[in-house]
Order: structure tokens, then C-alpha cells, then sequence
């Protein structure tokens, strides 16, 4: 059909696929030559005509404020007014209401806010919002351009606790303008100096799991990376290393920002190519916009007195980018960070519709004598592929390389096998799972294995086993097959209580001081840990190889949390879920469903809870409070077999309220004689 054709050719105009053949029979390659000069102009013309225009970027972390005080300073500070404003907002509201429910009045607020604040010499449409808790993105463009935006798609993802909880991550918003696609990040990355690596693997995070679909279902889902513009603002989070407080101010006294700059942990990762490869960033030439008192342009006074650093930042990635200015707004004073833009050129790509239309009839003219005379044909560079020792949540990866050895370009794709809901087990993921090859050309499709809370049961059990055939079905040709197998080493995540009830291994008891300290750590099951200290952990359960558990705190709270939620069957079984509901306000009625769960349940239930009470009589130093703890814990603990409403997690929050505060009838069930 036209409508195919057109999908294929412009896919290919979109890729550097168009190239001379010189190693094909000389009469194909002759037509292939020709047929390729006009991919090449019809290239021309879409990116001949080239039109500037202007994009205010804007960042805030308002610490869960209200919008006080005019956004005009910060929104409205260019001559004239941009093209493209995209507004950034973290710690929209900090309350545990938004956290869990992921709604908060306060976004309509700060909307009308931005509305206000914006340029008042220009009239502006508003074209999408997106929100993950407190970070938040506002899409305004000139009414005159409003008409040449498409393919508009948000997504977010959260980096939080166990990889999911929205109180850190990103939202992105990805569009079309004219023949540009354009792809705008806000991250909240990790918090505290020395916590750089974990920011670094925020942002491996998102680059990996932030995926749009496409209009066209037929192509695969576009990451952040595969745009011709890449904007990434936010609280990155990132801080000044190896200098002191006082150390700092005077060098910010005295406007040295080069030398502080020196000691910048964006600068520092970035030089060692570890994030942000490829991405620009204007020079720093104003002072670091946190952290400051809130309602002052004094620095931190609290008992803290936090180092000064730029933690709200502004990159690109792309051709023809010019920045014209990079600033922070000192006037505002609602938060305890500063809002900082910049306004960047950005050339975009514009049609000749004219010419367009042209040399796509003749190419069109061109396929129809060609695409009954060849059949698609591809090499793979290996048909069998082997993953050893695959352990719960760590990602594998193998490569197949997909050569087109035939004599026309091809579409390919991996399809369901017969009876199948899915081209692959839930384990699997290949990517991408489609495309389209010229003549000559290839792709790197990656297989990747990793197991999560949803697999893990059955391969722990032995009911599934690392085994799957790939079926790679190409357009008008053939199919390929590949096979993949692997070993997974069973782990207690994903275990059943009862099961890990038979286990004889007895688990090593920490030393008491050990103890005393984990419970006043700050922050716990609120801020993650590290990927590779999870890892540890994991392997130490599951082998008992180390006399303790590694990893920090944070990294032991969150593979307790990890393990909770990979249980196949929760703490509370599926099937007292409704009764739990129905008497979530009666304490007693509570505590009597408890008495009644299987007696390994129970006996986990029970310990949990005395646990979290211990953690609570030393609130005054880890900061943790029932409003924390109740919600975090009875998601896991107190399960639904279907998806929540906000409803039923406010039920679910007040069913497990009743057990963290010890009373009479609690040191019933906890010290009964042993069953």
C-alpha cells in the first residue's frame, strides 16, 4: 500500500541506511545505485530548509512549597519571547499522600503559577503535562507553532525504593516538531555528596527503562537516545567534592566558579565517561543554586549546613544547538534552591512538502519494478546463545548481529510461536524486537535475560527453566531461529515462605550493636540502595558464603523490601485480602484475621511488626513515623491479586496502621508459646 511504502522509505530517509553497493551483481547494483541517489535526495529535501528556533528550559525544585511569589522573574526573563517553554518542577509536594497515591493539589497550582509567569509579549498553547509524585513537566508552545507538533508521548520512571517508588526518577515528554523528534528529560536523582554512584545508576536507569511507543506499532518503542534532540534538565542532585564548607563560600565570594568547578561531580563523571556521554552544557557562571534558607538568599544555617553546590542543571544532546543564555534566578525565594534556564537556538529540520511529494512518487514508482523481483535474506552471527549462573534481578546480555546479505532492504521482526501469547518468555526481551534494514546494512539486537518477582517463583521451583526458541520473521521472506538457554541459580527472593521455612541453614544473628545502629539510621526504606550491594546481599542469602550481610543500611532496607514484594504468595495470603478490607477500621477484627494466617505467615507477620516497632521508638534519629512506615509496608505485606484503586490502598494502609503500635493484645500474638 502507499501508506507502507511510505512507513518504509521515510524510516530509511531517517537512518543513515542509504549507501552505495558495490559488492552486489552489477545489474541489481545499478538499480540499487539509482534507487539510492533518490533516498539520498529525497534526505535533501527534508533537511534542506532548516528554520531556528528558540527553547526556554526551566528548572525548580520548590521543596514541596506553594507557589508564593511571581514566576515572571524566572519564566519571562528573555527579551523576546521563545518559541518552546518546557518547565521543570521537583519535590512538587513532599506529603506521603502524593508519595503513595501519586496525587497532590498542588499541581494545579503550580500550573496556574507557570501560566502567570510566562512571556506576556506572545500567546502560548499548552500541549502536555507530566507528573511522577513532586517531579513534574510543563510543554507550552507559540500558538503559530502549535500545528506543526505530532507523535506527542510522556512516560516516567521512578528510581525510588525497589526501583519503582516515584520520590526519585524521571518524566520525559518526546515529540515531533516539523521533521525533528525531540525528547525533553526532568530527573530527581539521588540525594547526599557522597551518594554519586547511586545517581549514576539513576541515570543509567532511566536512559535504559524510559521507552515511547511508537504511532506505527509495527516499529520498536524509541528511547530516550534515539532522538535527533536530547534536553535534560533537573535536580541532578550531583555536589561539590573534597572541599570544605567554609572552603566553598569563599571561593563562591570571590567568583571563582572555575576552580569550583573543578570539584563538580557532573564534570568529574562526565570526563570519565561514565553519564551524559555526548551531552553539552554551557559554561557555569552563576553560584550554586542550593541550598539556601528558605525564604533568603543566605546559605543553610541549619544544624546540617549543607556544602553549597549547583545541583540544578541544564545538558542537550544534538546538531545545530546554540545556547544564548544559562542562569539562575536569585529573586525567588519560595524554596531552598534557586530556579535555573536556559534558552537554547536549536535548528530544526523543516519540510519542502512540494519537493517532497515529488521524489517520493518517483521512489514509490522505482520499489513497485523492484519488489517482485527479489526475496529478503539476512546472515545472523549466531544462532545459539548459552546464559550462565543468571541470578534474581541482574541483568545478562548477548548479542546476535542481523546482516542483510540479500538484494533489497527488509523488515524484520521476532513473532509469537504457535499458541503463544508472546515472541518470548517473560524472562526474555530481545531489542529491538523489530526494524527495518537497508541492503547491506545491520543491526545489534541485544537478548537480554532478567528475572524479576514475576518469574522468579516458578524457576525457583523448578516449574520453568531458562529454555526459548526465538522466531525472527522477515517481511516476504523466510523465518530464523534462535535459540537461547540458561541456568538460574534459585534465590530466596521469589520464595515461598514455606518453602524457606524447610530450609536447615540457620541465619546468622547480627551483634546488637550492629542493631542499634540500623534502627537510627536516617532514612530508611525511603531512600535505595546500590545496585551492586543488593547484588551482594542477594548472593550471601542465597549461598550463605559471608558470616554478615554487606552493604550499607539503605542497601540491606531495600532487599527486605525486594523480598517482600517477590514473594509469590504475600505475608498475608491472597485469599484473606477481602476480609482485611472489610475490617481495616476495627483493631480487634484486625488482629484476629492475623491469628488465623498459616503459621510461617504469621510467624513473618509478627516478627515484621515487632521490628518496625522497635525501628519507631527511635524515630528521634531515623525520622521514621507510622505516616512512613504503615504505607510502605502494608503494600507489600497486605497484597491485592488484582490492581489497586486509591481506595483500596488507604484500606490496606489502615488495616496495617493497628499493628504498629504495640499494645496489650500485640504481646498476645507475639509471646504466645511457640507452635
Amino acid at each position: 500500500s502507499y501508506h507502507g511504502r511510505q512507513m518504509h522509505i521515510e524510516q530509511q530517509t531517517h537512518s543513515s541506511s542509504c549507501v552505495l553497493l558495490t559488492d552486489t551483481p552489477v545489474s541489481v547494483c545499478e538499480m540499487f545505485l539509482n534507487l539510492n541517489w533518490q533516498l539520498l535526495s529525497l534526505a535533501c529535501v527534508v533537511t534542506s530548509c532548516e528554520s531556528l528556533n528558540s527553547f526556554f528550559l526551566g528548572t525548580y525544585n520548590v521543596n514541596g512549597q506553594n507557589p508564593k511569589e511571581s514566576l515572571s522573574p524566572w519564566l519571562a526573563s528573555t527579551t523576546t519571547p521563545p518559541d518552546f517553554y518546557l518547565v521543570a518542577f521537583q519535590e512538587l509536594d513532599l506529603s506521603k499522600e502524593a508519595f503513595l497515591f501519586n496525587d497532590t493539589p498542588k499541581e494545579p497550582e503550580w500550573m496556574l503559577a507557570v501560566y502567570k509567569g510566562l512571556h506576556p509579549d506572545a500567546k502560548y498553547a499548552f500541549v502536555k503535562l507530566v507528573r511522577l509524585v513532586g517531579i513534574m513537566l510543563l510543554f507550552y508552545v507559540k500558538v503559530e507553532h502549535a500545528a506543526h507538533i505530532s507523535e506527542v508521548e510522556v512516560e516516567s520512571v521512578g528510581t525510588g525504593v525497589m526501583g519503582r517508588l516515584g520520590n526519585k526518577g524521571a518524566v520525559a515528554i518526546r515529540f515531533q516538531f516539523h521533521n525533528s523528534d525531540i525528547c525533553v528529560v526532568n530527573s530527581h536523582l539521588a540525594a547526599h555528596t557522597e551518594e554519586f554512584e547511586r545517581r549514576n545508576q539513576d541515570f543509567k536507569d532511566i536512559c535504559r527503562r524510559m521507552q515511547f511507543s511508537q504511532d506505527d506499532l509495527t516499529l520498536p518503542p524509541l528511547t530516550i537516545m534515539k532522538h535527533n534532540v536530547v534536553l535534560w534538565l533537573g535536580d541532578l542532585n550531583y555536589r561539590i567534592s573534597d572541599l570544605e564548607v567554609d572552603h566553598v563560600k569563599d571561593l563562591i565570594a570571590k567568583k571563582d566558579f572555575e576552580t569550583l568547578y573543578n570539584h563538580d561531580q557532573v564534570r568529574q563523571n562526565t570526563l570519565q565517561l561514565v553519564v551524559f556521554v555526548g551531552f553539552t552544557e554551557g559554561e557555569i557562571d552563576f553560584q550554586p543554586t542550593y541550598k539556601y534558607d528558605t525564604g533568603s538568599d543566605q546559605w543553610d544555617t541549619s544544624e546540617k549546613c549543607r556544602v553549597p553546590a549547583w545541583c540544578d542543571r541544564i545538558l542537550w544532546k544534538g546538531k545545530n544547538i546554540k545556547q544564548l543564555h544559562y542562569q539562575s534566578h536569585m529573586t525567588l525565594k519560595t524554596s531552598d534552591h534557586k530556579p535555573v534556564s536556559s534558552l537554547l537556538e536549536i535548528g530544526i529540520k523543516v519540510v519542502n512538502e512540494e519537493s517532497y511529494k515529488r521524489t517520493f512518487e518517483e521512489i514509490v514508482r522505482d520499489i513497485d519494478r523492484l519488489e517482485n523481483d527479489c526475496i529478503p535474506s539476512v546472515t545472523l552471527s549466531q544462532r545459539e546463545f548459552q546464559f550462565q549462573d543468571v541470578k534474581f534481578m541482574q541483568h545478562q546480555a548477548k548479542t546476535v548481529t542481523v546482516y542483510n546479505d540479500g538484494q533489497v532492504p527488509c523488515q524484520f521482526e521476532f513473532i509469537p510461536k504457535l499458541d503463544e501469547p508472546s515472541y518470548c518468555k517473560p524472562w526474555l526481551t530481545a531489542n529491538p524486537a523489530k526494524g527495518f534494514l537497508a541492503q547491506g546494512a545491520s543491526v545489534d539486537i541485544d537478548l537480554e535475560v532478567f528475572v524479576n518477582r514475576t518469574t522468579a517463583p516458578e524457576l525457583n521451583s523448578g516449574q520453568q527453566q531458562l529454555e526459548d526458541i526465538l522466531v525472527l520473521h522477515l517481511d516476504r521472506g523466510k523465518d530464523y531461529f534462535i535459540f537461547v538457554t540458561g541456568n538460574y541459580l534459585p534465590s530466596c527472593f521469589g520464595s515461598s515462605l514455606s518453602t524457606l521455612c524447610l530450609l536447615k541453614e540457620p541465619i546468622q544473628d547480627m551483634p546488637l550493636e550492629t542493631i542499634r545502629e540500623t534502627v537510627k539510621a536516617e532514612e530508611l526504606f525511603q531512600q535505595p540502595g546500590l545496585r551492586s550491594e543488593f547484588e551482594e546481599i542477594r548472593d550471601c542469602l542465597d549461598t550463605g558464603s559471608l558470616d554478615s550481610l554487606p552493604g550499607s543500611n539503605h542497601s540491606v532496607s531495600e532487599a527486605l523490601l525486594l523480598f517482600l514484594d517477590a514473594l509469590p504468595e504475600p505475608v498475608i495470603p491472597f485469599s484473606f485480602y477481602p476480609q482485611c478490607l472489610e475490617c481495616c477500621s476495627d483493631s480487634s477484627q484486625c488482629r484476629q484475621i492475623i491469628s488465623m494466617l498459616p503459621q510461617c505467615h504469621k510467624n513473618v507477620f509478627n516478627y515484621l511488626t515487632a521490628f518496625l516497632q522497635e525501628l519507631l521508638k527511635f524515630s528521634a534519629h531515623n525520622r521514621l513515623d507510622v505516616n512512613i512506615l504503615a504505607p510502605i509496608f502494608a503494600g507489600l505485606l497486605l497484597r491485592s491479586p488484582t490492581k489497586q484503586d486509591s481506595t483500596e490502598k488507604r484500606k490496606v494502609k489502615e488495616f496495617f496502621q493497628h499493628f504498629l503500635v504495640q499494645t496489650p493484645s500485640d504481646r498476645d500474638i507475639h509471646y504466645k508459646s511457640p507452635e
